[in-house]
């Protein structure tokens, strides 16, 4: 059985990959993170020859060189991994069991106000080529509170017109029914015409057409996240908002304004399809102006 430390990663990424559904974006960032390991303990040594004393060396310069956060990243990738060797029976004791977390400044998520989704929502006009199918993605993220990668892999089966429904494949490849508002079902069926100009558009220059995807760009392709990401960035500038707006601030604005409305913490997090409840929690971060309306509106004292 092979026990060199590179052969260990391969069999580790293959796992994550086959085994747990793992997306390619999220295998690479865990093979990058154990291959930078692998480079300072050397690629040939056994993997039962790493000790404690060597992760507690490699975390030292991590932290030397790199924000908290992402020194927690690296650290979660190789408990996974030394998990990962315990249970296959390669190792005996999990090397950073011993090893602590970095401790992490905590963080608001960027969210827009109401007023600042609509202006957004508005921004896409005559003059955009686009303008019809960059709407309804932007309806699409905010009413759905879907993940960019979920939106781009979105394809047309998994839109139910007429429940208002959309069947969303998350991390991990766990599925997940969310409902969606009237406006963006409005807003794909306002693009869907576009949709097919552009799928006749590739068939006539001897391409395959891409007849799957919902979101095409054009060239008639499936719509990749970085362009999600620019495109929501320029809308957002144009509409006059932070420069920081992501397609992950509406998904952070659907979270932060369901809990407004009073919705309750379980319901959000099954929406967002988070597997743990203290993921959701950082949305309970409601401004200050909504908690002294609900102050004002109820106390006792507020009112006197």
């Amino acid at each position: 059985m092979p026990t060199r430390l590179s052969e260990q990663i391969q069999k580790f990424t293959a796992w994550l990959s086959v085994e747990k559904g793992y997306s390619p974006h999220t295998v690479s960032g865990y093979e990058r993170d154990l291959v930078a390991f692998a480079s300072f303990v050397g690629d040939d040594i056994e993997a039962v020859s790493i000790s404690s004393q060597l992760v507690r060396e490699f975390v030292y310069i991590l932290n030397s060189r790199n924000k908290a956060s992402s020194v927690a990243r690296k650290l979660s990738a190789l408990r996974t991994f030394f998990r990962f060797l315990v249970r296959n029976k390669v190792i005996t004791i999990d090397p950073s069991s011993s090893i602590s977390t970095p401790r992490q400044a905590s963080y608001l998520p960027v969210y827009l106000s109401v007023d600042e989704v609509f202006s957004l929502m508005e921004e896409p006009g005559e003059d955009d080529t686009f303008a019809a199918r960059d709407r309804a993605i932007l309806e699409l993220l905010y009413s759905s509170g879907m993940r960019v990668a979920e939106l781009t892999a979105l394809d047309m089966k998994h839109l139910d017109f007429q429940s208002e429904m959309v069947r969303v494949t998350g991390k991990g490849n766990k599925e997940r029914f969310v409902p969606v508002g009237r406006p963006a079902i409005a807003a794909v069926n306002e693009y869907l015409p576009q949709r097919k100009q552009l799928i006749r558009a590739r068939a006539g220059r001897g391409n395959p057409p891409e007849k799957r995807a919902i979101f095409l760009n054009s060239r008639g392709s499936r719509l990749t996240t970085r362009s999600i990401e620019r495109l929501v960035k320029m809308y957002a500038q144009r509409a006059g908002i932070a420069p920081q707006v992501t397609p992950h601030a509406l998904r952070h604005s659907f979270a932060t304004h369901l809990l407004e409305m009073g919705a309750d913490l379980r319901s959000v997090q099954e929406l967002l399809g988070h597997v743990s409840l203290s993921t959701t929690q950082k949305y309970t971060h409601l401004n200050m102006d909504h908690l002294m309306q609900v102050y004002d509106a109820s106390h006792p004292l507020a009112k006197r």
